[in-house]
């Protein structure tokens, strides 16, 4: 039997939002057959600010058990899908650490042929979602990544209307993440899977 593709899911969520995001796109990925690994980055904010947010320090609490993303993983994927909340329109601190870690990988040509995809969240309608990913998938151009955004290629991408990645507006913590947002998140892991299992294919052949 042909190997599973393998799809990593890293991820960078301070009160949980970008997680639940990341859940779905594990659950799409999955159902298009792929072995799925989800992973967070590195927090790098101190005690003292993560304790000051009560949503922080409680989604902290909970996702302990998450695996933290190493460069083994990143190497194991046939496809990796960042998501990360939007900082001042820019990818968050914690998350561009992890990318900016990754230059000896680069250097070897090893980031280079893997499928990538992004997604996001802001606290504010328009507050920085496509410049965010816009500036995630430049990362994904120096690696020599291919870059599968969802486009408007399924009927819930003319729902959520962001065709270059997944993408939640939680008004500082009031709106959950709905149907709508699940949903895209879902098909976005499908299809990474989907385009990465041709591409792994493709390069074997």
């Amino acid at each position: 039997m042909p190997e599973l593709t393998k799809v990593a899911i890293v991820y960078y969520s301070s009160t949980g939002t970008v997680y639940e995001l990341a859940n779905s796109v594990l659950s799409g990925a999955k159902d298009a057959g792929a072995d799925v690994r989800l992973l967070k980055v590195q927090e790098l904010a101190p005690e003292e600010a993560i304790a000051s947010n009560q949503g922080w320090a409680d989604h902290c609490s909970a996702t302990q058990d998450v695996p933290v993303a190493t460069h083994d993983d990143i190497l194991w994927a046939d496809a990796v899908v960042f998501g990360t909340p939007t900082r001042f329109g820019n990818v968050s601190s914690q998350l561009k650490q992890f990318l900016d870690t990754l230059g000896g990988l680069w250097a070897q040509g090893l980031l280079a042929d893997k499928v990538y995809s992004g997604f996001t969240a802001t606290a504010t309608a328009h507050g920085g979602q496509e410049s965010t990913l816009l500036a995630m998938y430049n990362s994904f151009h120096h690696f020599g990544g291919i870059v599968v955004a969802p486009g408007y290629t399924d009927p819930i991408k003319f729902v959520d209307g962001n065709p270059y990645g997944t993408s939640h507006v939680n008004g500082q913590g009031a709106i959950p993440v709905d149907d709508t947002a699940r949903a895209a998140a879902a098909y976005q892991g499908k299809r990474v899977a989907t385009i990465a299992t041709a591409v792994k294919s493709g390069l074997a052949a």
